[in-house]
């Protein structure tokens, strides 16, 4: 089981590739505030639902200097899919092998219809412009947690 991150820690350096293959790392994003989002898989009913509400929040999000980065576990190419299908502007990385996942505390045991399975625990976690996690939320859910995020964040 990965450890779940805490406000205050340094959050853990990552390259990943986007939708188009091109290699993204959290260090291109220094000197702004990240909302980093890790999901299950793209094209799903609630990723799909929780990638749209940030798409739809984006511009707010952006005027007050967050940038959002959703991860899974998913390829490029499933990724690329993901975004034209439903038109989505935030940055989709894949990370396939898991380790960011592992490291954000982001993929371990869950509850799933009242099942124990290993997999993507839905997680948000939110960095300040020096790369410090501000707040690690786990086990969010898909609907609302955008909104929720925007009102605890005060926007």
């Amino acid at each position: 089981m990965s450890e779940r991150l805490q406000p205050g820690d340094t959050a853990p350096a990552f390259t990943l590739p986007d939708a188009d293959g091109k290699q993204v790392s959290l260090a291109d994003h220094k000197g702004r505030k990240v909302i980093v989002y890790f999901y299950p898989a793209a094209l799903t009913p609630g990723c799909t639902k929780q990638a749209c509400d940030f798409t739809d929040n984006l511009d707010l999000l952006a005027g007050h200097g967050y940038d959002v980065i959703g991860i899974s576990p998913d390829k490029p190419e499933k990724l690329a899919k993901f975004r034209e299908k439903e038109d989505l502007k935030v940055t989709l990385l894949g990370d396939p092998d898991k380790t960011v996942l592992e490291n954000y505390g982001a993929f371990g045991e869950k509850k799933l219809y009242g099942k124990t399975v290993t997999g993507v625990i839905r997680s948000t976690v939110i960095l300040d412009e020096d790369g410090k996690v501000e707040r690690a939320l786990y086990n969010v859910k898909a609907t609302g947690h955008v909104a929720k995020i925007i009102k605890d964040l005060g926007l």
